[in-house]
């Protein structure tokens, strides 16, 4: 069963967790709204597929953002929305990481420094030739032996070859 979910909806991550679902949390690039929907791409490939696996897929882009919404803690949408991303980041036992050539992606670097040591989760990276800071998503993925996959493509492939 293939299970997916966005912000705001409130997902008792516990339960999944208690059903053995496997919680992947899709990372990347967004750019606020302007990167291509990426995780929709993951979501298409793998929903149709057989599998007697459990998954829950955790899409942060939220369908209803407001660009005008400040980013401060005081702001409780904004809040909500973080705190969601954190709750899935921390739940998931996968965290696939696509940043996009032409995007900056500061929240994508913040969540890949969060979580690249972290011995319970298997991380899925993509970082292109092209990426502003591609070396330093290089060096600290092989400091702590993350494969790193240039091409989008690819890095889907072997995600479906772990869940699927």
């Amino acid at each position: 069963m293939i299970k997916y979910s966005k912000p705001p909806t409130k997902v008792d991550l516990e339960k999944y967790k208690k059903d053995n679902f496997t919680i992947i949390f899709l990372a990347g690039s967004i750019d606020m709204g302007k990167s291509k929907p990426w995780a929709e791409d993951i979501f298409n490939q793998i929903i149709d597929q057989p599998t007697e696996n459990n998954i829950l897929l955790l899409n942060p882009r939220r369908s209803n953002w407001d660009t005008s919404w400040k980013q401060e803690i005081t702001n409780p949408k904004f809040k909500e929305q973080v705190d969601w991303e954190l709750d899935g980041l921390d739940a998931s036992s996968i965290v696939v990481v696509n940043i996009l050539a032409d995007s900056k992606s500061p929240i994508t670097l913040m969540e890949l420094g969060l979580h690249i040591k972290d011995t319970d989760k298997e991380l899925f990276v993509c970082c292109p030739k092209g990426f502003y800071r591609k070396g330093n998503v290089d060096i600290i993925c092989d400091r702590y032996n993350v494969k790193v996959y240039d091409d989008f493509d690819e890095m889907v492939e072997k995600l479906k070859e772990k869940i699927l």
